[in-house]
């Protein structure tokens, strides 16, 4: 499979994270010879926090994280993932591996079972072989170190073309702060509470439940703005460890909470980039909504409607699709209030197109690489951003493929 065209050039130089160090290998889950587990062990003391898919159907991993997540421990903890089987709607079986391989955790890493978190992406409906992981547990606790983060982004990865990886390094109180994250993410895109698999670890030093908050406000401007076809998957997992090995608190602070922001918009735009065949990245920004929420609508409307999304694919400037999409949404809207750009350039207005507007100028802006959608509604204040790619024939490819 080729790299997406929208990968960032290189894997990025992320700080050491004191407090917490990783192992991957390769259990042959679903392909022999591919890296496809990664176990992330995090030091006594360290915070925990998570966001997870509200799916009716999400997987026995997620349910087990949601359960640890609101147990209160000092101790140190795991986190363990695989790639190439999702352990989704997988019954009672899908419990017992997920026991098993915190069993086998507790056993080889003396960390209590309550404090190990596992994830698992990839085939739906398959039982997992957590013998397999269980086999290389020995070799992941080995093998553990500080430096092996990026060997862990590889290992969660199923569709993805390139690993994906962003940190930050800021000065607060004299000390700095370091965070780093990873995730995995390209098809099955329309988070909805979470993202696919994300896991960003931080030394700074704050409580669970002020970790929580601040993470579950991140997400829902970051990931729940993102979407690649609409799908929201039955694993979407994304969790937060705080080692406080600085001792620096972080509680409340300004300086923190924007750089965590940044790391977390900079993986959500990773996952969109690296969306299924995606050979454009669309951000469509919504504004003059009676309300936030009618602002989001519209907003997804326009990024999930596979009519506009061709339309970006094969560069036609085709605004009507983009009208049709603010009217199918539900929210409200005045079609002689609406004022639509592409860029810079003025498309739509008063209820027709602009008298300025060129079919020219549309198509030679759609032959971009990053695309603006920029959509007014003139009724309110309210606003939103989202963020998601085209829909090509390489996407039809890989998931009719997807199985074999």
């Amino acid at each position: 499979m080729s790299i997406s065209p929208l990968a960032p050039a290189t894997f990025p130089d992320l700080p050491a994270i004191e407090g917490v160090t990783f192992a991957a290998a390769s259990a042959g889950i679903k392909k022999a010879d591919r890296t496809d587990v990664m176990l992330a062990l995090l030091a006594p003391g360290t915070s925990v926090a998570g966001v997870f898919t509200r799916s009716a159907t999400r997987s026995a991993n997620v349910r087990d994280c949601q359960a640890k997540l609101a147990i209160v421990s000092e101790g140190p903890a795991a986190i363990l993932v695989n790639s190439g089987n999702s352990n989704a709607f997988t019954g009672k079986r899908g419990d017992d591996s997920v026991d098993a391989l915190c069993k086998a955790v507790t056993e080889i890493c003396g960390i209590d079972p309550a404090r190990v978190f596992t994830a698992s992406t990839g085939v739906i409906g398959q039982r997992l072989p957590h013998e397999k992981i269980i086999a290389k547990l020995e070799e992941l606790h080995a093998n553990q170190g500080a430096a092996n983060i990026g060997i862990a982004a590889k290992a969660i990865m199923t569709t993805d073309t390139f690993p994906k990886a962003a940190g930050e390094t800021i000065m607060i109180d004299g000390a700095p702060v370091k965070i780093a994250g990873i995730a995995k993410g390209s098809g099955m895109i329309a988070p909805d509470m979470a993202t696919m698999l994300v896991y960003i670890f931080t030394d700074a030093q704050i409580g669970q439940s002020d970790l929580q908050a601040l993470v579950t406000a991140h997400t829902d401007r970051t990931f729940n703005c993102i979407t690649v076809d609409s799908d929201t998957s039955t694993s979407d997992t994304l969790m937060i460890a705080a080692t406080g090995a600085t001792g620096v608190d972080v509680t409340d602070n300004a300086d923190f909470t924007d750089a965590l922001h940044s790391v977390m918009l900079d993986l959500a735009h990773q996952v969109v980039k690296d969306g299924e065949g995606a050979t454009k990245f669309v951000t469509v920004k919504v504004t003059g909504a009676s309300t936030d929420a009618d602002a989001k609508t519209v907003g997804l409307a326009i990024a999930n409607s596979p009519l506009v999304k061709t339309a970006i694919a094969g560069e036609d400037p085709n605004w009507g699709r983009v009208v049709m999409a603010v009217g199918k949404s539900g929210a409200a809207a005045d079609r002689d209030k609406l004022t639509i750009h592409f860029g810079e350039t003025l498309v739509a207005e008063e209820g027709w197109v602009a008298p300025s507007y060129t079919e020219e100028a549309g198509a030679a802006y759609m032959k971009q690489e990053n695309i603006d959608i920029n959509v007014d509604l003139g009724l309110g204040s309210g606003s939103s951003t989202i963020w998601t790619c085209d829909l090509t024939h390489q996407y039809i490819t890989i998931n009719a493929d997807y199985r074999s």
